[in-house]
């Protein structure tokens, strides 16, 4: 019995196969998915026009439901519970305050109302349906609603990391807080805007549980032990490289705390970790490490290599001039480690001197 054996660049052969394969699949769950998106639409909206012109009650969906479900018993998705939402998905893609948002965001002049509408159609239906069932359910603003739906279309964000990103405020952290760099005049314009949408102005970090003042090597230890979490607070698309990445110049050594690769922007995303506040030297720092990076570690399909100071506080100002000079795209951010009082509740709260105090008041004393 002979042995097979496998022709020249067989292996070769079978991974573009497979590759292949895998893209086709996904393109395939994608269309599948458009067309529910669609048809869900298109049921919502004959929903919402029959309740307005032809004066039809909210009892009419429970039957459709109930009809629905006799007539394609193997379909799933037409609960009452589900018709509503489409109906709300119609609604509220299509209020005016939604639309007068999409007018400012997404580029398409006022007076062409068709091509608005469609756009905004097009961008409802390439979101997963589950994404907008926790969409509908937990947003209300029109403008928070509209930078969750290109977030997650533009970087492909899971129903739990939507989920995660909604319960961090990433969109009161994007709008509200002003975020710090050089990006604009470091990078094209499209890559300018990408980078931006992927750093936030300041990252929490209260999953780490610390609570008394640390050095920069526990920090570290403490983010890569919980990476999964770091990586959900940074957003969809990181992806981790290593820590005390080596970059080697001459005979000396140099290591980058932190060091991710993002399949989006399709770049090096290096990290350099600071307990105290951000100092202009920190800038210079990056920049050399930038170097480093894009002349030995990037690819040749790679965009710029981006660097984020993670610090404890900054003053933009300074940050703004530190940057002022540099090359490469540098980002600053700051990060929490424990959860802020609400500023209407400073000073109103006895201190744990006053409640140890009080509990000796109470407790009997011990002899």
């Amino acid at each position: 019995m002979t042995k097979s054996l496998s022709p020249p660049d067989y292996s070769i052969f079978l991974a573009a196969v497979k590759d292949r394969i895998l893209h086709a699949r996904i393109s395939v769950a994608r269309a599948i998915n458009r067309d529910l998106v669609l048809l869900y639409w298109d049921i919502g909206q004959g929903l919402a026009e029959k309740q307005r012109t032809a004066g039809w009650g909210d009892a009419v969906i429970e039957k459709l439901a109930a009809d629905l479900r006799t007539e394609f018993p193997d379909m799933r998705g037409f609960s009452v519970v589900n018709l509503w939402r489409m109906k709300q998905l119609y609604l509220v893609h299509t209020a005016p305050e939604f639309l007068s948002q999409a007018v400012k965001e997404l580029k398409v002049g006022g007076a062409a109302q068709e091509k608005l509408s469609q756009t905004v159609r097009e961008l409802v239906a390439s979101i997963p349906w589950g994404h907008h069932a926790n969409l509908l359910a937990k947003l209300s603003d029109p403008a928070a609603r509209l930078y969750y739906l290109r977030a997650t279309a533009q970087f492909g964000w899971s129903r739990s990391v939507l989920l995660n990103q909604i319960k961090a405020g990433a969109y009161e952290r994007a709008v509200k807080e002003k975020k710090t760099h050089n990006f604009a005049l470091a990078l094209p314009e499209h890559f300018a805007e990408q980078a931006g949408e992927m750093m936030k102005s300041r990252y929490n970090l209260e999953f780490l549980g610390i609570n008394r003042a640390v050095k920069e090597r526990e920090l570290e230890d403490r983010l890569v032990s919980h990476l999964q979490r770091f990586i959900l607070e940074l957003g969809y698309g990181f992806c981790f490289v290593g820590r005390q990445y080596r970059l080697a110049l001459g005979r000396k050594e140099y290591f980058v705390d932190l060091l991710f690769y993002h399949r989006f922007i399709k770049a090096l995303v290096a990290f350099d970790l600071k307990i105290g506040p951000f100092e202009p030297e920190h800038a210079g720092k990056m920049d050399f490490y930038l170097n480093l990076l894009n002349e030995k570690e990037r690819g040749s399909a790679d965009g710029p290599s981006i660097g984020i100071i993670l610090c404890a506080e900054k003053d933009d100002i300074e940050v703004e001039f530190a940057l002022k000079t540099k090359h490469n795209p540098i980002g600053v951010a700051e990060y929490r480690l424990q959860a802020r009082l609400p500023a209407k509740l400073k000073g109103r709260l006895p201190s744990a001197k006053q409640l140890a105090d009080a509990v000796r008041e109470v407790l009997p004393s011990r002899k």
